[in-house]
Formats: structure tokens, C-alpha cells, sequence
């Protein structure tokens, strides 16, 4: 019997079966190790770290605005109703440990500085921890008060506190001395980050798919026109769609379609485009459509977690200016 009979026939045998199922196992621990921990470019969690700052930011300023209303003891909802109305002994705020208006406002104003040195890259490991404790302080002191905006934030901020977000595009690699502002070396912890936020990212849009599917105004193809007829929210009068009813029933299908699919085609390369400019129109129609801007902005920046690090590379390149880096790629995101 020669050496390819023996193999071939060890592989028929019961023993050769059973070996299977352990290179199966192995297989699958090696492809979810290199999905976690295959070194990344920080890239595009640079910028997703820009972007987040700067919407942080805007809504700090936007706290500070009124901040004895949202977190005064006197505010829209006290203290002691918002532990009444959520029942949850383990939130935290340190808004709850605020004991005059000075110090409410100092808190405030510590989240839209660390906003800002995050967005800047300056002492960016401590700017990100803090903006994420000041974006909880808020979320859980004024929970009436807090929308889709602050969730995506919360969800890009754990990231960034997780992975290098200051290793390239920041102060903090221009000041680390000459020939340092350019380039950064490929990190497992920047994947890791990255990770989080794609992962997140998938799990947001399948339950609020699966959300829209227990709607029969979305099966109906009519969703969208209740929308663009609220008076209450809309921003832009797109009541002349309503001469067009197959227009709406189409964009209502595909939005339905893409938000379900996300999860699933997002990931193959020959899906990830279409996804992610479709995810342009969409979430950009919400925040132009229903005075949802913000909320918009920070759904597509997380988006970002989805695009290349080469795709970036380019990108900049074309303007003349970009931090050249080792370009790895992660697994799955050629």
C-alpha cells in the first residue's frame, strides 16, 4: 500500500474521523485569534478619535448651555427621581456627588475639555477615560436627556479608550519628538479597538432592524412618509414625496433591507462598499430630514471602523499630506 492508500485510508477509518472535528476547533481558535489580535493600522481609529471629540465636545457645550437643568438639583429631573425612576442601584454620576452649582459646572466643563484634548490628541489615553466617565456622569444624571447621540458616543468612546487612538493624526505624536508626528506602528490593541466598534456597530443595527420588522409600516413600504410628515421633528418639508408613493415605498424597502443586511454583508468585500455608502444617505437623510444632525455625524463615524486603513492612506495622500505607517490591514477588511 503506498503512502497516499494509507492516508486516504486512515482518513476512512473511525479514528481518522474523529480527528477532524479537532482540526475544525483549531482552525476556528486560529481565525478568531487573528480576528482579534492580528496588529492593525491605528489609522482609522485616529480619526474615528477626531470625529468623536468634536461631537462630544458639541454636546458638552450644549450641557453648559443650561447645566443647572439638566444636572442641578432643582433640574428638570432631580436626583432622587432618577433613582426612583430607573431602580438601579449600580448607576453612577459623579454628577451625583455635585453639591453646589460651581461644582456642576467645573464637571461639565472637565467633559468639554477632555472633548477637546481628545479630538486634539493631547494626552490622549487620560482624555479619552475621562470624556467616556463625563459622557456615563451625564447619560445616568439626566437619563430623559439622553438619545441616540449619547449611546453611539458612549459606544466609540470605549473604543477609543481601549486602543492607541493618539498613535498617529494627534499632538501627542508630534510632540514625541523630531521625525515622531509622522507615521505609527501597526498595534494589536488598535485592532482590538477597532473590533469592538465594528462588533457594537453590527449588534445596534440587527436589533434596530429586527425592531423595524415587528412594524407593519415598514413591511407596508410606509414608513419613511410618517416620518416626513411629523411636523413635530421634521426639519426639511419633503411632503411633495407624498405624489410619489412608489419613491417612498422603495427608499422605506431598501432602508429596511440595508439596516437588516448590515450585520451579515458589511464584512465581505464585494458587499462592504454598497453598505457603507449606503450608509451615507441614510443616516445623513435622518439628520437632515429630522433635525437629527448630530445623532447622523456619529452613526457614520462609527461607520469609519468598517473603512481600510489603505483606503484612508489614499485618501489623504491626495490632499498631500498624510502620517505614512505600516499599512496592515485587518483580517477580513482587505
Amino acid at each position: 500500500m503506498t503512502v497516499t492508500e494509507r492516508e486516504l485510508s486512515a482518513a476512512d477509518s473511525p479514528r481518522g474521523n474523529a480527528v477532524r472535528p479537532r482540526g475544525w476547533l483549531a482552525d476556528w481558535a486560529a481565525a478568531w485569534n487573528a480576528f482579534w489580535f492580528t496588529p492593525a493600522d491605528p489609522l482609522p481609529l485616529a480619526v474615528i478619535r477626531i470625529a468623536t471629540g468634536l461631537l462630544l465636545a458639541w454636546s458638552s457645550a450644549v450641557w453648559l448651555l443650561d447645566v443647572d437643568a439638566f444636572f442641578g438639583a432643582r433640574g428638570w429631573l432631580p436626583a432622587p427621581q432618577v433613582w426612583r425612576m430607573n431602580d438601579q442601584p449600580w448607576q453612577w454620576s459623579w454628577y451625583f456627588a455635585a453639591s453646589s452649582p460651581t461644582m456642576i459646572r467645573v464637571l461639565a466643563g472637565v467633559t468639554l475639555a477632555a472633548a477637546l484634548l481628545l479630538a486634539a490628541g493631547l494626552a490622549t489615553p487620560l482624555a479619552a477615560v475621562v470624556s467616556l466617565v463625563g459622557l456615563v456622569s451625564a447619560a445616568n444624571r439626566a437619563p430623559l436627556n439622553t438619545f441616540g447621540l449619547d449611546d453611539t458616543l458612549g459606544m466609540l468612546l470605549v473604543g477609543l479608550a481601549v486602543g492607541p487612538s493618539g498613535a498617529c493624526c494627534s499632538l501627542d505624536r508630534l510632540l514625541a519628538g523630531p521625525g515622531q508626528g509622522r507615521g505609527a506602528a501597526t498595534s494589536v490593541r488598535a485592532n482590538v479597538a477597532l473590533r469592538l466598534i465594528q462588533v457594537h456597530l453590527c449588534v445596534v443595527y440587527v436589533f434596530s432592524g429586527c425592531g423595524k420588522l415587528l412594524g407593519e409600516s415598514w413591511w407596508e413600504g410606509t414608513a419613511l412618509w410618517g416620518a416626513v410628515a411629523n411636523v413635530q421633528y421634521r426639519t426639511l418639508d419633503l411632503t411633495g414625496l407624498a405624489r410619489h408613493p412608489l419613491a417612498v415605498n422603495a427608499l422605506t424597502l431598501v432602508t429596511l433591507w440595508w439596516e437588516v443586511s448590515y450585520a451579515a454583508l458589511v464584512w465581505p468585500r464585494l458587499t462592504r462598499r454598497l453598505f457603507l455608502a449606503l450608509a451615507v444617505p441614510v443616516h445623513l437623510g435622518i439628520g437632515l430630514a429630522m433635525g437629527m444632525m448630530e445623532f447622523g455625524l456619529a452613526m457614520l463615524t462609527a461607520n469609519l471602523a468598517f473603512v481600510p486603513a489603505d483606503t484612508l492612506h489614499r485618501l489623504f495622500r491626495q490632499f498631500g499630506r498624510f502620517p505614512s505607517s505600516s499599512q496592515v490591514a485587518p483580517p477580513g477588511l482587505p
